[in-house]
Parts: structure tokens; C-alpha cells; sequence
């Protein structure tokens, strides 16, 4: 098992968290408010950690589980830090009403934040059409991931095995669009035709 870093400490950081120390990993927490890393750790299995906001994360693997809009400011904190790892985007870029994404056209989150990040670092996208409290009941649950370099996309999936989970791969770094688009859909169904945010979405292999 390996150490993974997650830069956040909200709803969305804590069900990731929880699935990966479940599935024996060791977590470590990170956040600009050291208290908030600290409490999102306590809460965790034992040999959860907390690192420095700004410094290098221990984890080879990145998850970058805050807001699209905080997302930019997290990578400039960071900056060369996060040189030569593995960083998972799970941000859906949605805007404040939830019926539109506010990426520019022909781009995604994940694409944008490709291009502030050191040449080293390598996006995936993954996790984005989960919801958070659906992951933390555990269950398998299928994953799509999308990235450009063969070898974060072959970690990624076999971290994303280690936690019960069935990666997809969908494609190179401009599928994220989709999936974000995928990520708005879910959300349009949760607010009116499921009418429950209890669902997820799956591949039917016949």
C-alpha cells in the first residue's frame, strides 16, 4: 500500500479519504487551515497524516479534492511542489446554480488545470461522477478516467482497483470535457428526474 495526498478537507475530500484509508492506504491530509487537515485526519484510520500546505506532498498520487474555483489557486500555492506527480481532478466546474459548466468552450476543468501545472505532473480525471456520500457507502462502483499520459492512467486505475472500485478508461485529457458534462447531467438527473441524489452511473457489459 502507498501514501496518497489530498489537498482539501471538505464533503467530497472526506469520502475519498475514507475510501482510500479503508482500503489499507496511508492518507495524508493537506490544507491551508492546518486544523481542518488536522480534524479530517483524526477522523480517519489510524496513521492518517496531515503535510504542509505549499510543501510537497508525500503522495506520489495527488487528489485535488476542492472547488473548481479554488483549484487555480491551490496549483499556484503549490507551484513546482507538485512537479512529477500524479495529480487526480475530481472537480465538476459547474456554475453557481448548477445549470451550466463555466469552463471556455472546447476545454475542461482538468485541461485548464493541465496548463498551470509543472511540465512533470500529469492530470487525470477521475472521480468526478461520483457523488460523495454514494462513495462513502463503499460498494462497487464504476469509475471513469481520462488523461494523456498511459502510465498516471495505469496508476490511477490500479489505485482506483485497490479501493473497489471499476475504473473506465474514456480516453485521452480532452474526455474530461465529457465527463464534466456527464458530472452536470448527474446533477441536472438528481434535481429532477431521478429526484434523489442517491444513484450512480454504471456500464452494462452484456
Amino acid at each position: 500500500m502507498s501514501t496518497i495526498s489530498i489537498i482539501g478537507s471538505g464533503t467530497m475530500a472526506a469520502a475519498v479519504a475514507g475510501r482510500i484509508a479503508n482500503a489499507g492506504h496511508t492518507v495524508e491530509v493537506v490544507n491551508r487551515d492546518a486544523a481542518k487537515a488536522q480534524a479530517l485526519a483524526g477522523k480517519l484510520a489510524a496513521g492518517a497524516t496531515t503535510g504542509t500546505y505549499g510543501a510537497a506532498p508525500a503522495g506520489d498520487i495527488v487528489i485535488l479534492a476542492v472547488p473548481y474555483g479554488s483549484v487555480a489557486a491551490v496549483v499556484a500555492d503549490f507551484g513546482d511542489a507538485l512537479d512529477g506527480k500524479v495529480i487526480i481532478d475530481l472537480a465538476n466546474p459547474v456554475n453557481a446554480d448548477m445549470t451550466g459548466l463555466v469552463t471556455p468552450a472546447g476545454s475542461s476543468g482538468a485541461q485548464e488545470t493541465a496548463k498551470s501545472l509543472p511540465a512533470g505532473a500529469h492530470v487525470v480525471k477521475a472521480f468526478n461522477t461520483i457523488f460523495g456520500h454514494v462513495l462513502a457507502k463503499g460498494g462497487r462502483l464504476d469509475a471513469f478516467i481520462a488523461a494523456d499520459d498511459a502510465e498516471a492512467k495505469a496508476r490511477v486505475s490500479t489505485f482506483l482497483e485497490s479501493l473497489g472500485l471499476r475504473p473506465f478508461d474514456v480516453g485521452g485529457l480532452r474526455m474530461a470535457q465529457t465527463l464534466e458534462a456527464l458530472g452536470l447531467m448527474m446533477i441536472g438527473l438528481a434535481k429532477n428526474g431521478a429526484g434523489t441524489w442517491d444513484f450512480a452511473m454504471n456500464v452494462d457489459i452484456g
